[in-house]
């Protein structure tokens, strides 16, 4: 159930050259691994990342990680990655709990979450887990059960969230208790000494205090406005003028920076920055496959060496992202000059993706480039599968995005579908489905089969 999880998703991102040490900071998380939580809650782009990176690499005790995206909303992979980010400090735990997970008729989720923390109970030292991104999820029942896990948490384990926004968990409950640590906007913000350390590491230029001042108060102290503005500084001769003319609000900040960064770029980076910002992660191989031409890898170094906000994911350099601040405008950019190539960039992510195992992935490129044809041939291939391994929820979910008229056209398909709905409860949905299917059949015209092993029992299944 592990071989095809994306490890990029458990590594701890690394630090940068020009990262601006936070001593005080550092300094309060550690005093917070007395309690069961630490929270680092603020917008995005004030370093909540970058901040936990650096206290894991000061800190004595083992960190695991996991990277979310919106696509570990289901209970099933969210507790599949939980366990592999875990099995990073203690290999064995959670191999009974994937098995309890690929069961006909699974455990409920407490007896599950009650043997995971019964073996994080055997942990032979402090440990703790960091959760990156929570805010991309919006699954109650995963809420549900962190808030399990939280409230049963053994004195071995400590959690870390960071979050744009507070997650519906029993955060009153833990600060009265003094079990919770917290960091908002107002603790991450630079302070005008850390704008100037920044500054001068980042631009290499040295900068007056009323400089500093400026930039400062006009960023207020959000760092992903600092580096927009360091950016847009490299290269230009009147930097002090810039400085002096620089003003707005968050989001004419960011619009206008990275304007003036993509403004400046040769057009082959340009280019590259655009076309592969469809992307979550990125990769040497996956993005020549995606806009059709060779060493993307060179590419990426360069982008990293150019400080063009691509965050390195594993130490050898073989997976990045882009800041999502800069990804998302990248993105508009993208639909407001090239509208008519997304979807083919999205169709050969796709493809990639579904070649190299990354079923979610596939699925998800497809939608987007609107070919739901390609989607619903990833999605009854991937069935059997997914209901061995009690993914029904997250397939039900896929499925449902497809237009009944296209689902009537594949009746292995629809049984897929009729087996889901049954799986999740709705029996007669699932009778619904089942009619679909034989209607199809008699009436074989049209048919449209991806899996053709199933397709030749399908009689006998639905008789």
């Amino acid at each position: 159930m592990l071989g095809n999880l994306l490890q990029t998703k458990l590594y701890v991102p690394r630090l940068r050259p020009s990262l601006v040490p936070r001593p005080h900071l550092v300094e309060k998380l550690n005093s917070g691994l007395a309690g069961k939580l630490t929270l680092i809650s603020a917008p995005a782009g004030f370093g909540k990342t970058t901040l936990v990176s650096e206290w894991i690499a000061d800190c004595e005790r083992p960190f695991a990680w996991y990277s979310l995206d919106e696509r570990d909303g289901d209970l099933t992979r969210f507790l599949t990655y939980l366990i592999a980010a875990l099995q990073t400090l203690m290999p064995a735990i959670g191999k009974k709990i994937l098995g309890m997970l690929e069961l006909p008729e699974p455990a409920s989720t407490d007896s599950i979450l009650t043997t995971l923390i019964n073996e994080m109970a055997t942990a032979p030292e402090q440990i703790a887990l960091v959760l990156d991104d929570y805010h991309v999820l919006d699954s109650p029942a995963i809420d549900q059960a962190l808030t399990f896990l939280l409230e049963h948490l053994p004195p071995q384990m400590h959690l870390v969230i960071t979050t744009r926004e507070d997650p519906p968990l029993p955060l009153s409950r833990l600060r009265v208790r003094g079990l919770l640590t917290e960091l908002r906007a107002a603790d991450l913000r630079f302070v005008p000494e850390e704008t100037a350390v920044f500054l001068n590491k980042v631009t290499g230029l040295t900068f007056s205090a009323e400089e500093i001042a400026a930039l400062d108060k006009r960023t207020e102290g959000w760092i992903a406005g600092l580096q927009l503005a360091a950016l847009s500084m490299q290269g230009r001769s009147d930097v002090h003028g810039f400085i002096k003319a620089f003003a707005g609000n968050d989001r004419y900040i960011v619009d206008y920076l990275v304007d003036e960064v993509l403004e400046h770029q040769p057009e082959h980076i340009r280019r590259f920055l655009l076309q592969t910002s469809i992307l979550d992660r990125l990769s040497g191989i996956l993005c020549d496959a995606v806009i059709g031409q060779e060493e993307s890898s060179v590419l990426l170094e360069t982008l990293e060496r150019s400080n063009l906000f691509v965050i390195p994911l594993d130490s050898k350099r073989q997976w990045y992202r882009y800041h999502h601040l800069f990804g998302d405008v990248l993105q508009a950019h993208l639909m407001k000059e090239q509208p008519e190539i997304i979807a083919s960039l999205h169709q050969r992510a796709s493809k990639w993706y579904e070649h190299n195992g990354f079923t979610a992935d596939a699925v998800h490129h497809a939608f987007a480039a609107e070919d739901l044809a390609r989607a619903a041939r990833i999605i009854e291939l991937a069935w059997a599968e997914m209901d061995g391994n009690r993914q029904s929820a997250m397939w039900l979910d896929w499925a449902q995005k497809l237009p009944d008229d296209l689902v009537r056209t594949r009746p292995v398909l629809s049984v897929d579908y009729a087996w889901a709905y049954l799986d999740n409860g709705y029996l007669e949905a699932a009778m619904t489905r089942l009619r679909d299917a034989e209607h199809c059949l008699e009436n074989p015209a049209n048919i449209v089969v991806a899996n053709e092993a199933e397709y030749r029992v399908l009689p006998g299944a639905i008789a």
